[in-house]
């Protein structure tokens, strides 16, 4: 399983991550790491673990057909996750795309939408969910599985991460634990005739990843496909501006930090360092 990036990221890269607030990095990760991480997803998705963490928002929603799976936080229990938060491409993703020399491990999601799966993610952006704040964090989100418009492909508004808007958090399961007096998020699927709206989407294959800013707004419709699931991971890291932030509506975190507001999260327990420059260049330095 490959520990670096298996195909360079460009300066164009990570422009287009700056100006749009997400990129397509395509086939980062090799078929060792698809095959592992796919039974992984499987194997925790029915896992009865005193951490697990599973929001079933197709039984929540009283959906009839499918299935739409989140777990999060898997990393603390589950050997792979661990593995893939700390030892796979992810963390040297976000650390260039960020252009920083540190990034700490936030937490992951999986997201599971099995065939015939109608709830759709509702449109929103991250960061009024979590209790931190900062520039320099952001999502790794790796297709598990190949990724089209059939099947629930992700969609974003270019920029939006540049709006200087924060929207209410949106929870796919409708938890009434997160409702706040922010601005709800608009349904961007009604503006798709609007000049001044740019939405990007991808088909990607396994192994591809979409890397996006906190505030970059976002969705995704039902997998329609009879036959194909669409399983990701997520993980989230957080680069040196972020700073602890825990307002009302937001989620706990597994480890539970006690943390002054406006410090930077440096527990090295539940957000510990996942990449740093020096030790990776010393790693690749020749024997001698």
């Amino acid at each position: 399983m490959n520990k670096r990036p298996l195909n360079p990221i460009t300066d164009t890269d990570i422009a287009n991550f700056e100006r749009d607030g997400v990129v397509c990095l395509r086939q980062m990760f090799d078929q060792e790491w698809i095959d592992r991480m796919n039974a992984a997803v499987s194997r925790v998705m029915d896992a009865s673990h005193p951490l697990a963490r599973p929001r079933e928002v197709t039984e929540a929603l009283g959906g009839k057909t499918g299935r739409y799976h989140i777990n999060s936080f898997v990393w603390h229990w589950d050997e792979d996750f661990r593995d893939w938060a700390l030892h796979s491409p992810n963390a040297e993703i976000a650390a260039t795309l960020m252009g920083v020399n540190e990034v700490r491990m936030f937490y992951d999601q999986v997201f599971v939408k099995e065939p015939n799966t109608a709830e759709m993610t509702d449109w929103h952006h991250d960061l009024p969910f979590w209790p931190v704040r900062g520039d320099q964090i952001l999502s790794v989100w790796v297709a598990l599985t190949d990724v089209g418009p059939d099947n629930s492909a992700l969609e974003y508004i270019a920029g939006s991460h540049r709006w200087n808007k924060f929207y209410r958090a949106a929870i796919p399961d409708k938890d009434p634990r997160f409702k706040s007096e922010l601005e709800e998020c608009p349904n961007f699927s009604l503006q798709r005739g609007n000049p001044d709206i740019r939405f990007l989407s991808w088909t990607m294959k396994a192994g591809d990843c979409l890397v996006h800013h906190p505030l970059t707004v976002h969705g995704s419709e039902g997998n329609f496909s009879p036959t194909r699931r669409r399983a990701a991971i997520s993980n989230r890291y957080f680069g040196p501006d972020t700073v602890w932030d825990p307002r009302p509506a937001t989620m706990k975190i597994t480890g539970d930090p006690q943390l002054p507001p406006g410090q930077h999260p440096s527990d090295d327990k539940v957000f510990p360092v996942a990449w740093r420059r020096s030790t990776a260049e010393r790693a690749s330095q020749p024997a001698r």
